[in-house]
């Protein structure tokens, strides 16, 4: 099938079949946006845009079935942990330490206007309530983890900006795998010592099967979290690798046709039509510029861990000086706190977050 072909299919296939009917109530104006009315009454989208270039930091919670491993986001993609084997993290998941209250209280005593947390990592893995899939914290632990995290975003008037893993996916059966790729990114799939037999990807049509997953769950998270910001779709190298199979001009519309104020980020950008671009915070590693070209006058959000490398704590003069930097550049600067496997942040975290926002 051509790529055209394609693309027509995926945009049919998309449009009769994700299926989720917009709530007969009308929606409770976001307790985020307070400040900005006029605005939004006229184009929400605008206001959503006018807060994000006003918000100058926020507050990202690393977090997932993997926290459980103990080796960040990506362990089952470098130890190559088949799908079914990892799939057994579900039933031992249990995020008793996830204070939703707690956390959103350090967003605000660090001085965030909004917070974030990964909706559904590459490993498929789900931190809201879904019907796609089983594979997610309400049916492995009783606990909507991003409900419970926009109830307090709301309660705090924070916005609430979550990740989602859109061109990446080592469970689903239908996503490409890496050999298709058009590029040498290998992120598809990890370098399975055997055959996966989750895996049923036959030929590019099959990936509409995704394409339906991924659209369903985006309109699930935009409908049901009326403290959703925006959304940042990832990571941009997956779509690189295969730009004819994603329909990202139907994906950023599902997302601002369910809520019109949530803002959309693809990376860098990738059809230009993102709210504003992506970056790891470059002057604090050594040798590495940010390429910033394709932001083109959009906001950037600049992304900083707390803790540095090998997972040594930054002093929070240092924090202070990113913030200033990145204010001076006209960007917002994303921190990064990593949550221990059953969900509760560090308290030396929290000690040099509670110091930031005392400067």
């Amino acid at each position: 099938m051509r790529r055209r072909e394609l693309l027509a299919a995926v945009t049919g296939f998309a449009a009769c079949s994700t299926g989720l009917d917009a709530p007969d109530t009308e929606r409770e104006y976001p307790p985020f946006l307070r400040g900005f009315e006029a605005t939004h009454a006229k184009d929400p989208r605008a206001a959503g845009l006018a807060w994000f270039r006003s918000a100058e930091r926020g507050l990202f919670l690393e977090y997932g079935v993997y926290s459980q491993l103990g080796r960040g986001p990506s362990v089952q993609f470098d130890d190559r942990i088949p799908v079914a084997r990892y799939g057994e993290l579900g039933a031992t998941f249990d995020p008793v330490g996830f204070d939703a209250r707690r956390l959103a209280d350090l967003a605000v005593e660090c001085g965030a206007r909004y917070i974030g947390l990964t909706a559904r990592h590459a490993d498929g893995f789900c931190l809201f309530r879904t019907i796609e899939t089983d594979f997610n914290s309400l049916e492995c632990s009783g606990r909507d983890l991003v409900g419970e995290l926009a109830e307090a975003c709301r309660q705090s008037e924070l916005g609430l900006l979550l990740s989602y893993s859109y061109a990446a996916d080592w469970r689903h059966p239908y996503f490409f795998p890496p050999e298709t790729s058009s590029t040498d990114w290998r992120g598809a799939r990890p370098a399975f010592a055997a055959p996966q037999p989750e895996y049923r990807f036959g030929k590019d049509e099959d990936f509409l099967h995704y394409v339906r997953y991924a659209h369903h769950q985006l309109q699930e998270i935009a409908y049901r979290y009326p403290s959703l910001a925006g959304i940042r779709l990832g990571p941009l190298a997956g779509y690189r690798a295969r730009p004819d199979l994603f329909p990202v001009g139907q994906t950023y519309s599902v997302i601002r046709d369910a809520c019109p104020e949530a803002l959309v980020s693809f990376g860098l950008g990738a059809n230009g039509d993102e709210d504003f671009t992506e970056s790891d915070w470059a002057p604090l590693i050594p040798g590495r510029e940010t390429d910033q070209s394709a932001a083109a006058g959009k906001p950037v959000e600049l992304s900083l861990r707390i803790r540095g490398p090998e997972r040594r704590r930054r002093p929070p003069g240092r924090l202070r000086e990113a913030l200033d930097s990145a204010s001076d550049r006209g960007a917002n600067l994303l921190l990064v706190a990593e949550l221990d496997p059953e969900g509760s942040m560090d308290l030396q975290d929290e000690e040099t977050l509670a110091e930031l926002g005392s400067f």
